[in-house]
């Protein structure tokens, strides 16, 4: 089946429809990461957006549940250069085809993806329809007519409605190694040492995943959860997680947050990095085309090490617009925006990056525990 993707700015695409059929809108980003796939599209933070994937051939190792990042996927289209004939791997249970099919997504391609970035790289993000029912004028004029991604507040849609303590397996998958002793495929869990509250604001599962394999006990609550509930069951941190949407429309969760400073150990990542800018009295302000991949390098101005990281946000915190008692730590080498910061008087900080990977390199896995000494230290 045919399919068209239409820029706002009247740019074409055509290709092969593969998953569902219809017709989708959204911020039209690329994603530079050469594996994960399934993670990309099971981010909550990718809600309202249609995703190209510059790696050329995607669906060779399938889908499993293992992978998933979310109970579902999140993108609102998927476009990619080939999809692979074959799902071959020992721990795929279906094809991509056949989980965008039963998640009623999008998919195209047979896209030169590589023209597609080039293009979004020049000229930013924008908004897109994919459709396989629409003509091409149509099609743009649906693009021009979508909402834009500035403004909007997708938090509410991906959040947990009831709150929960996280449960599922989260022990870390390692192969057998006779030599060192390691005979069992998945390692066993630490105890349990800090019990801490998670704001999910579209929170991927193996950052829980990564917590608990850090001591933690996580008890996730609902994005709008006030800071006296929170305060009420006395954790001894507050975590605050990635997220969809534009971080200037949370003024509710600003407010919220800023009453938890100062009470209790707060670690951030992604948009609670963002949303800890302005809970400070910063600002931020939207990429020209993003940070979305495995490959970005970053700098930590506090020891000069540099870790190459796994990214995924279109906005980022003005360092300018900072108050002169929070601190800059961490610096995108490509650009020079802001990574990463800390209050230098209260047990805060965030980074605008994702430790966890999934997918992407591990180097900065470290955060998780570095959380947990900031707890040891104010307790």
């Amino acid at each position: 089946m045919k399919a068209i993707l239409a820029l706002e700015d009247g740019r074409l695409f055509e290709g092969r429809a593969f998953g569902a059929s219809g017709t989708t809108t959204g911020e039209i980003c690329f994603n530079t990461s050469m594996t994960g796939y399934q993670e990309v599209i099971t981010d909550p933070s990718y809600r309202g957006q249609i995703v190209a994937m510059t790696y050329p051939q995607i669906g060779n190792y399938g889908i499993n549940p293992e992978d998933a990042e979310s109970s579902a996927p999140h993108v609102r289209g998927f476009v990619i250069g080939e999809l692979s004939p074959v799902a071959s791997n020992w721990r795929s249970r279906q094809s991509l085809p056949d989980y965008f099919s039963q998640h009623g997504v999008v998919g195209i391609e047979h896209v030169d993806t590589r023209a597609l970035t080039k293009h979004l790289r020049s000229r930013g993000a924008m908004r897109a329809c994919l459709t396989t029912e629409l003509s091409a004028e149509e099609a743009i004029k649906t693009a021009q007519a979508s909402p834009s991604m500035e403004g909007m507040d997708y938090v509410q849609e991906v959040s947990t409605e009831a709150g929960y303590i996280w449960q599922d397996d989260s022990r870390r998958f390692a192969l057998p190694n006779a030599s060192t002793g390691q005979l069992e495929t998945y390692l066993e869990l630490p105890p349990i040492k800090h019990r801490i509250v998670a704001f999910d604001f579209g929170i991927k599962w193996n950052i829980l995943r990564r917590l608990r394999q850090a001591g933690f006990e996580v008890d996730v609550v609902n994005s709008r959860s006030s800071a006296e509930s929170v305060l009420a069951k006395n954790p001894d941190g507050i975590f605050l997680s990635n997220g969809p949407g534009d971080p200037a429309a949370l003024g509710y969760i600003h407010e919220e947050v800023k009453k938890l400073i100062g009470k209790k150990p707060v670690f951030g990542i992604c948009l609670g990095n963002q949303i800890l800018g302005h809970v400070f009295g910063g600002k931020t302000y939207k990429l020209k085309f993003g940070h979305r991949g495995g490959n970005q390098p970053v700098k930590d101005l506090r020891s000069g090490r540099i870790s190459i990281t796994s990214q995924n946000h279109g906005f980022a915190v003005d360092a300018e617009s900072l108050p002169s008692n929070v601190e800059v730590t961490h610096l995108n080498l490509n650009d020079d925006t802001v990574e990463g910061i800390r209050h230098k008087d209260m047990p805060v900080f965030s980074v605008q990056y994702h430790p966890e990977a999934a997918p992407g390199p591990h180097d900065a896995t470290y955060f998780f525990e570095e959380f947990a000494s900031l707890i040891d230290q104010t307790k």
